[in-house]
């Protein structure tokens, strides 16, 4: 066996022929290759570049296994893998990731603010010339300030909508009113009259919208969710809507994915479905972030992104 850096790419056959020449391009000293090619042998790989859907699920496999590096930023099926015993890092900071994510959130954000279904959906052709307040009247609560929520957050405030995040350790983001633990986390709800999701997936946040939550936010509130879909008891949203409390939720992501063709949230009235697009991970720029860390490792250098297992992210 060379000498060179064995990398298994273990992300699927769809995504091989695009990130293929990128990574060698960038690690040309190294040896890339594809999970299912045949004189493959498990002892020599170093590093595994994954997605949680691969067929990789016994690290065991590779005693020389250094680090493996997600392409996603969810971590949450693959972060209580047993045979998962070296470093674990995920999709941040990665500059087309965080702009998909900005550029989504603030045209659902500004959608909802303007009023835009009622002219664009318009069957009977009312005229209704009632215009929307300016932004500043329209209070915006995130949750969650990591990177992406703190990217939407400053594209927000740069519009000049009010913005509130919270976070469940105390995070100093400029433009924004940050809060933090349970009573920050009501305060935040109170004056939302938009709340947008971008928590991670992990046992305290499942769940953390439900009834008692949703009832502190002002009648009429909308709720966008481009995060996780556990975040939200799907029931209590239901109720939700029905009651009036919420206006409409706009929902990319869900307990089950594909969402089941029968799920109620596809027949919903107040409710749209978009298929777990808010952020792409983009090849061109989320090689940069695989190839930055495996220099950095090689180097003997820390690395960046590292998932925290008991944290959950």
């Amino acid at each position: 066996m060379s000498d060179a850096t064995q990398i298994l790419f273990a992300a699927g056959p769809k995504r091989w022929p695009t990130y293929a020449p990128l990574l060698r391009q960038a690690l040309e000293d190294a040896d890339i290759f594809y999970d299912l090619r045949p004189d493959i042998d498990d002892e020599d790989v170093e590093y595994i570049i994954y997605t949680p859907d691969s067929d990789v699920t016994d690290f065991t496999r590779f005693p020389k296994l250094r680090a493996v590096l997600n392409l996603w930023a969810g971590v949450e099926s693959i972060i209580g893998n047993p045979t998962l015993n070296v470093p674990l890092t995920r999709m941040v900071d990665d500059a087309g990731l965080t702009q998909g994510m900005v550029e989504w959130v603030t045209g659902h954000v500004l959608r909802h603010h303007l009023g835009m279904d009622a002219h664009i959906v318009n069957p009977d052709h009312i005229w209704q010339p009632v215009a929307a307040p300016l932004s500043r009247a329209r209070p915006v609560t995130i949750l969650g300030l990591g990177a992406l929520g703190q990217a939407c957050g400053s594209a927000l405030t740069a519009l000049d909508f009010p913005v509130t995040g919270w976070s469940r350790s105390a995070k100093d983001v400029p433009g924004l009113t940050c809060l933090s633990g349970p009573q920050g986390l009501n305060e935040a709800l109170q004056s939302a009259q938009i709340l947008v999701l971008l928590l991670p997936n992990t046992p305290a946040t499942e769940n953390i919208v439900n009834s008692k939550t949703l009832a502190l936010l002002p009648r009429g509130a909308v709720v966008i969710n481009p995060g996780r879909g556990p975040l939200i008891n799907d029931a209590d949203l239901i109720s939700a809507l029905d009651s009036g409390q919420l206006s409409h939720a706009t929902l990319d992501v869900f307990r089950t994915e594909p969402l089941p063709s029968d799920h109620p949230f596809w027949q919903h009235p107040k409710i749209t479905v978009t298929p777990h697009i808010a952020s792409e991970t983009r090849p061109e720029t989320a090689v940069h972030v695989i190839v930055d860390n495996i220099q950095r490792s090689l180097a003997g250098a820390p690395l960046r992104h590292l998932v925290d297992k008991t944290a959950g992210y």
